[in-house]
């Protein structure tokens, strides 16, 4: 499967018809309709076009997500049967996010065989993480439409078990720490505000503030909003942890 718009002919058909055989033994399923998963890697410039008819990744995305969601949760659950619910949603929400995601894309090599039109091609679309994961969270979606949860189920614990099984301790979450130490204190909940984006859009690095009643304004900086407040959460609990020597 290549770009949409170039190298058309046999030998590029070939190559795609190769890349989608090689992705399904990866997923470990023979789609009985390809085009759904050949929808699952077609991003949305593709079916700008007025001419294209097979559908882009989006709707497919929206399923993924909460299939995934759900497989995840229940792994966690079976795998950690002492852990609150809090340590287990911090779990979850790092196993289903976009980081996660674009790892496991990665693995599957997913940026080889989406179907960008030549535009997103050129800013280097394969290689962004959040098209990525928006990518394998729609795989996931096909591989539940075309085989049913018992399918993609046995993907995802396949592709999610080793990440599962490498952070034996809870993921820190300083977001929910902060609020927690400022709820702690009667204070407002922390406030973040966006300071900076920089970079390409298929590629952006932004700086988020973070205020507090009574402590000084911290920034952080990060390839997502969500990371950015995250490092800028963390800063300021380090500021606040100074204090306390």
């Amino acid at each position: 499967m290549v770009s949409s718009r170039r190298r058309t002919g046999p030998q590029a058909a070939a190559k795609g018809d190769s890349a989608l055989s090689q992705l399904q033994e990866q997923l470990g399923h023979r789609f009985a309709d390809p085009a759904l998963l050949v929808r699952a890697l077609t991003h949305p410039s593709v079916s700008a076009d007025p001419s294209h008819r097979g559908g882009d990744y989006e709707r497919l995305e929206f399923l993924g997500d909460r299939v995934l969601g759900l497989v995840v949760a229940e792994m966690l659950f079976n795998r950690f049967p002492e852990e609150a619910e809090g340590l287990l949603a911090r779990r979850l929400a790092k196993l289903v996010g976009k980081d996660t995601l674009a790892s496991v894309a990665e693995d599957l090599d997913l940026g080889n065989v989406m179907r960008f039109a030549m535009g997103e091609d050129e800013k280097q679309g394969r290689s962004n993480p959040g098209l990525l994961s928006d990518a394998c969270e729609a795989v996931i979606a096909a591989l539940y439409l075309d085989g049913g949860l018992p399918v993609a189920q046995a993907f995802i614990v396949q592709a999610w078990r080793k990440r599962i099984e490498e952070d034996r301790e809870p993921p820190s979450d300083a977001k929910t720490e902060l609020q927690e130490w400022a709820q702690g204190r009667g204070l407002p909940l922390p406030r973040y505000s966006e300071v900076d984006r920089q970079g390409p859009p298929h590629d952006p690095l932004f700086t988020i503030r973070v205020e507090v009643e009574e402590m000084p304004p911290q920034t952080g900086t990060g390839r997502s909003k969500r990371a950015a407040e995250q490092d800028a959460a963390a800063q300021l609990l380090s500021l606040v942890k100074e204090k306390r020597r």
